[in-house]
């Protein structure tokens, strides 16, 4: 964590001096904003905490609720999320709170006992991510997003008791051509309305979303029929596996899932209650915990369950939808304008609970909208980036809604046991697909910010279009052991990666010199054409080189200035630039992500940590051309 950068600031670092006048929650409305944000769940808070960063950018978030979530709704952070709140800076904290899940088990009938233990699996293989699966509530990690947000420089806060009813989108308006109807839901003021104007509106308002509504857009897809009550809970039990995660599935009554939650005591139960009719909803029946409860303990007999609290509980129905476009340009109107209007989270996509990747997938979407929007919103690109954006996560999302129909119908079958196998059909398709329960599987196509393969053979391991798989590292300024991904933030700047070939020590006359001299001072590099006059080096395209030696065998004096920038107002020196393999934590990173030791290699990482191209050392014209298709000419 760097600070002290423009002057010493005694206190929290996490708190940034408030940069301006700034509106607070609750002031009159302004006329105009350059983002509005609609609803503060994971997917609103999660965009509005990259935008809050950026003082040039005036954003609006309002939510209908008149407070914060408080308890209830999702709670599984997959490892990607963990590597997305490490950008963030929250990992530790989440790390620290959450429960762990390390092993999954299986329960099911058996021959001489009603209920027994059939399998249990690692949750996380080795070697998938430095980082844990966990389970928080999610109002915990909406926490941790509004701190981020009070204590940015532009100290944004949600402005509650506020929905969204109605929009309009002007195309042929160059400034605030979305007008925006809003309507107060707090009591006393129901009704009344508020209009303004915003250069994007970012529908973050649930699977009933009113943005959707706005642009045309709707929800397609299926129902399972199948009602299922999820509740959390505190309870006396003799279930061994009580804080593990469980799948049980019994021999009449069907199955449920237990989910430890955080703090040690409370637990979350997934329970299978009763089968719907073609045209019945869930509120037809009129359930309740009661429901839930009594159907849990024909689940778990002949253990015993002995509810003390019921904290939260609600009856859902399993359905799997997906809108055809994320944003409010016809597919006929792509080259002649850039998206005003776009959706994320419930709006555009909606799935069972069971896979775990409703939130984490929503906050997906935004962590990949946030970067674009702010290198518009500041000049750095041109608004047409903003296309990107449905075409990559609407792909992400159409894979997630097609595993979950098939792992919700997994899980809701008849228990089947291959004798072959020795796993419950369940227990073996949860192995199998870890890595999309990970979070792990997203991988974008070849596009303008993702290119070809061509070099994928110097870094195997850092594959195009997928999240950087971390490695340990050795800082050389301090020799502190850390994460090599844990130096990228969520501050929209892309990183360039130099993995430096066998032998160079970063010296003169080495591949690793002529390459930072080429990015520092060649009008044609990347950094001279995108970077604006009066900005620090890398302030636009961050990078760092990684070397083969031992940081007791390197001089961090002799590296190029690229690599120890001056930065800041006063010109202070950056040490930590330059990092060695680890070969104490086994193996190298080298080794480890299968980089060609002789070539080295270039990686490129986007600002939402997806791998966006790997290149020679000597593809200048590559890396330059790539650059030049993203972002503007500043220099």
């Amino acid at each position: 964590m760097q600070y002290h950068v423009d002057g010493f600031h005694p206190g929290d670092p996490d708190v940034h001096p408030a940069v301006g006048a700034h509106r607070r929650a609750g002031d009159p409305m302004p006329q105009t904003v350059d983002v509005l944000i609609a609803g503060a769940g994971p997917a609103g808070l999660c965009l509005a905490a990259q935008l809050a960063r950026v003082p040039q950018i005036r954003s609006l978030l309002v939510e209908p609720k008149l407070g914060p979530m408080e308890k209830g709704q999702a709670d599984g952070i997959s490892v990607r999320s963990m590597e997305m709140f490490q950008a963030f800076g929250f990992a530790e904290k989440v790390k620290r709170e959450a429960v762990w899940i390390n092993e999954t088990t299986f329960w099911a009938p058996a021959p001489d006992a009603a209920l027994a233990r059939v399998a249990r699996v690692q949750d996380v293989p080795d070697g998938t991510s430095e980082m844990p699966h966990v389970l928080i509530n999610q109002a915990r990690v909406h926490d941790m997003f509004l701190d981020l947000m009070r204590h940015a420089p532009t100290r944004l806060e949600p402005d509650y008791g506020l929905k969204l009813v109605d929009l309009r989108v002007d195309p042929g308006a160059a400034e605030y051509p979305v007008s925006v109807t809003l309507e107060h839901t707090a009591p006393g003021r129901e009704g009344r309305t508020e209009t303004l104007r915003a250069n994007y509106v970012i529908g973050c308002d649930g699977a009933r979303s009113n943005v959707r509504s706005a642009i045309g857009g709707a929800l397609h897809g299926d129902a399972a029929h199948q009602a299922w009550g999820v509740i959390d809970l505190l309870a006396v039990t003799d279930f061994p596996d009580w804080r593990m995660k469980s799948f049980v599935r019994s021999q009449d009554e069907g199955i449920l899932m237990v989910l430890p939650r955080e703090g040690g005591h409370l637990v979350r139960l997934y329970v299978e209650l009763d089968s719907l009719g073609e045209d019945e909803r869930v509120a037809d029946r009129g359930m309740g915990a009661a429901d839930i409860i009594a159907k849990a303990r024909r689940i778990f007999s002949p253990f015993e369950l002995d509810v003390k609290e019921v904290v939260w509980w609600s009856i859902y129905e399993i359905g799997h939808r997906l809108t055809d476009k994320f944003d409010d340009v016809p597919a006929d109107q792509v080259a002649l304008r850039a998206p005003r209007v776009l959706l994320a989270g419930d709006a555009c996509h909606t799935h069972s609970p069971k896979a775990g990747q409703g939130m984490n997938v929503s906050m997906g979407d935004t962590f990949n909208l946030g970067w674009k929007l702010v290198s518009v919103l500041t000049g750095r690109a041109d608004p047409a980036l903003l296309h990107s954006y449905s075409g990559e996560r609407r792909a992400a999302a159409k894979g997630l809604v097609e595993f979950d129909h098939k792992w919700a119908r997994v899980v809701g079958a008849r228990a089947e046991q291959d004798p072959d196998e020795g796993l419950p059909r369940v227990a073996r398709e949860f192995v199998a697909n870890l890595p999309f329960t990970c979070g792990l599987t997203i991988q974008y196509e070849p596009s303008v910010l993702t290119g070809a393969a061509t070099h994928q053979h110097l870094a195997r391991g850092f594959e195009i279009g997928r999240r950087l798989h971390s490695a340990p590292v050795v800082r050389l300024a301090d020799a502190k052991p850390m994460q090599l991904g844990h130096c990228i933030e969520a501050d929209a700047r892309f990183r360039l990666f130099v993995f430096a070939p066998k032998g160079d020590a970063g010296g003169r006359g080495g591949a690793v010199a002529a390459l930072c001299d080429w990015l520092e001072h060649d009008p044609a590099s990347p950094l001279r054409r995108h970077t604006a006059a009066g900005e620090d080096v890398d302030a636009v395209i961050d990078t760092r080189a990684v070397f083969q030696q031992g940081f007791r065998e390197l001089d961090f004096g002799a590296m190029p200035t690229l690599l120890r920038p001056r930065v800041g107002r006063f010109g202070l020196c950056d040490y930590e630039k330059v990092f060695c393999a680890d070969s104490g934590q086994g193996e190298d990173l080298f080794a480890a992500r299968g980089i060609d030791r002789a070539a080295g290699c270039l990686v490129v990482v986007r600002p939402d940590q997806y791998v966006g191209h790997v290149l020679p050392l000597q593809g200048r014209d590559e890396l330059a051309a790539y650059f030049a298709a993203i972002l503007r000419l500043r220099g």
